[in-house]
């Protein structure tokens, strides 16, 4: 069996990010959704880790292969508890590439047993980040098209606001 894990943050879970898994569920019999914790990432995340589960869960609903998993420890330690040997991470610029590359030299140091793979993001995707979401939606942009509906909700929930 194949098995890969999409490793991320997802505060929230982007269309990008969809796309990516998507696409890796095509390549892979299984896919685990790996949600970080990261509680210092950005100042701490919008959503709760179980609210970030819940929105992939329901926005994965679709793909028989994909099941969701939050991880509070190394990337390549989760792997292996999960028995993935391969790492897929979703590229949008240079500058994506230049901090996982440094990521994938990284966890192959700590285990070379883990592959890392890189998806580049659809065009439409190229300029979507989670921290964008959250910077248009703090400012009263709507984020509709850029995150699943259910995302769309709970930001429109979180933030005081009816679109």
């Amino acid at each position: 069996m194949r098995r890969a894990i999409v490793p991320g943050t997802f505060d929230p879970v982007t269309s990008g990010h969809i796309d990516i898994i998507e696409r890796a569920g095509t390549l892979f019999d299984d896919i685990v959704i790996g949600v970080a914790h990261s509680p210092n990432k950005g100042g701490g995340p919008l959503f709760t880790i179980e609210e970030r589960v819940g929105f992939l869960e329901t926005a994965t609903a679709h793909l028989d292969n994909v099941v969701v998993r939050p991880f509070d420890t190394l990337l390549v330690r989760f792997a292996e508890k999960i028995g993935a040997n391969v790492i897929v991470k979703g590229l949008r610029a240079l500058t994506d590439f230049e901090r996982e590359f440094q990521m994938a030299a990284l966890n192959w140091r700590l285990d070379s047993e883990v592959e890392t793979m890189f998806i580049m993001a659809v065009p439409e995707n190229m300029y979507l980040s989670s921290s964008a979401v959250k910077e248009i939606a703090a400012h009263g942009g709507s984020v509709r098209g850029l995150v699943p509906d259910v995302v769309q909700a709970a930001i429109d929930q979180k933030l005081g606001k009816v679109r």
